[in-house]
């Protein structure tokens, strides 16, 4: 960020706490952010360049294939079926998609891939804790069935979708979508970290009857939970403020805060409906 850019300036038991004041934080430079989702989390890859942190995540990744994914259990896998699992779950990543597109995905590039075949390589991603899936907010509705129950897709840090798909600021500049996803990935990586700090959860939600989304869900330990959505531009800001506005008219029990975080907005505010507007970079744990 530029030196004017304020950074860590709230948490999320403030949050919870409504002690959240208006406040500029200054510009945030994309390419920064996109820097950041390619250098992901890693504590050895600070300070590295884009092209370091990269390979420094390939490199990682390469060792899960050659060495992790047959360790693990003593079973031999097929090092290329995986890397195309990978793939297949990285083109999903921060969606909500059951392991039937995953194994429709993984058979268009090869078709003797097997369902038992694919749903044992994704078991062992998980317990590699390569993958960790965001689960759906139980919360209760009129109707239980009207709540959609599968996980959403991630890797642990969304460095290894840029690690796995070879991408780079160049390439996701020119896929602004898929960008978009991936700054989803990296705001839910960081909330997990921050609300199981307080021994809480994180989820999403989704109701099949109307198809409305929130893309993240923080719930404390004593049932106090907050709704946010996640916008990497401003432009989606009124778009998020109705989604979640049609989410707490939709809940009896009604969250202590809504939210919105977005990747390029300068201040944190309060808007006149009682939605916070939040930069990702203001956040600290």
């Amino acid at each position: 960020m530029n030196q004017a850019t304020l950074v860590g300036v709230i948490t999320l038991q403030d949050l919870f706490k409504n002690n959240v004041k208006d406040k500029l934080t200054g510009k945030v430079d994309l390419k920064n952010l996109i820097y950041l989702i390619i250098r992901g989390g890693w504590p050895q890859s600070i300070g590295m360049t884009e092209e370091e942190a990269l390979e420094l995540t390939q490199s990682y990744i390469n060792d899960v294939l050659n060495f992790d994914i047959s360790s693990i259990d003593g079973v031999t896998r097929d090092i290329n079926k995986m890397r195309m699992i990978l793939r297949a779950i990285a083109r999903n990543e921060s969606t909500i998609v059951n392991n039937n597109t995953i194994i429709h995905d993984v058979n268009e590039d090869d078709d003797v891939a097997s369902k038992n075949t694919v749903l044992d390589y994704i078991d062992v991603l998980e317990k590699l804790h390569l993958i960790e899936n965001q689960i759906a907010f139980s919360i209760n509705l009129r109707s239980s069935s009207r709540v959609g129950k599968s996980a959403k897709r991630h890797f642990t840090d969304p460095s290894l979708v840029c690690g796995i798909l070879g991408l780079t600021t160049e390439s996701l500049l020119n896929d602004v979508n898929f960008l978009g996803f991936l700054f989803e990935s990296l705001c839910e990586r960081d909330l997990r970290i921050y609300i199981e700090s307080y021994n809480g959860n994180l989820y999403h939600f989704r109701d099949n009857t109307t198809g409305l989304e929130i893309d993240s869900i923080v719930e404390m330990p004593n049932g106090d939970y907050g709704a946010i959505e996640i916008k990497l531009g401003t432009d989606k800001i009124e778009e998020a403020a109705e989604n979640l506005l049609k989410f707490n008219n939709l809940v009896e029990k009604k969250p202590k805060f809504l939210c919105i975080i977005s990747g390029l907005h300068e201040a944190i505010i309060k808007r006149p409906d009682g939605i916070y507007v939040i930069p990702i970079t203001a956040f600290k744990n």
